[in-house]
């Protein structure tokens, strides 16, 4: 057991998506190393275009230089705000939601598709998604036309998600799914079940990542782990 702990990083300011992601991250913590989720008291209620996400990033590293007992970061944002500069700051390990889960996805299946929450979302994401080289291996990135608040409400998005992801699955050729907000890790088993593709929740993706090079004293700095 270390007293270093994994400080995951809401960029938004809910405090029911934090407590989201929690959840989410409960079957790793057998692992060992303390997890902390902290809620961006400045940022939005929800990210849902590159202005809000951009805005996030100065009081983020704030809030992430605070942090004196990190092991290593998440920025659990499906668009990564400030996830190059962290890496500036700290020599720590660090992974942005999104990279991780589309690293992830390319582990599981030869094409992968996104449900994104809105189509405003979307030309953030393939921006995203062409500076990683990947979008041969993007089949598609449908939006559900949900905003962040509505992903806590089943009635609202699971039908939506199902829905999207069979889309995915059929007209598009995704082998695997990602999930392409913090919002939705309460989803994932019923979205497996009913579409039959392996699923992707970001924040497992990118928790398991840092978990991993935090035990293997792995950074983008080397040994530089200050």
């Amino acid at each position: 057991m270390t007293s270093k702990t994994l400080i995951v990083i809401n960029p938004n300011s809910s405090q029911t998506v934090t407590d989201g992601i929690k959840r989410a991250l409960d079957p790793l913590r057998q692992f060992g190393t303390p997890i902390r989720c902290l809620t961006l008291a400045d940022g939005p209620p929800g990210i849902e275009n590159q202005r809000q996400a951009d805005l996030t990033i100065a009081p983020m590293l704030a809030l992430a230089a605070a942090q004196t007992d990190a092991a290593g970061y998440v920025i659990a944002c499906f668009g990564d705000p400030g996830l190059h500069a962290l890496r500036d700051q700290t020599g720590l390990p660090v992974a942005g939601i999104q990279e991780a889960a589309v690293m992830t996805a390319l582990t599981l299946g030869q094409r992968f598709g996104v449900i994104a929450i809105l189509s405003a979302s979307i030309p953030r994401h393939l921006r995203a998604f062409g500076a990683m080289g990947v979008l041969d291996r993007l089949a598609g990135d449908r939006a559900l036309g949900l905003g962040v608040a509505d992903l806590a409400d089943p009635d609202k998005s699971l039908a939506a998600m199902i829905a999207t992801g069979k889309r995915l699955r059929d007209e598009d050729g995704a082998n695997v799914l990602i999930m392409g907000c913090a919002g939705m890790a309460q989803y994932r088993a019923t979205l497996e079940h009913e579409t039959g593709l392996p699923v992707v929740e970001p924040c497992q993706a990118a928790a398991a990542m840092v978990l991993g090079q935090i035990a293997l004293q792995l950074s983008h700095k080397g040994n530089s782990h200050a």
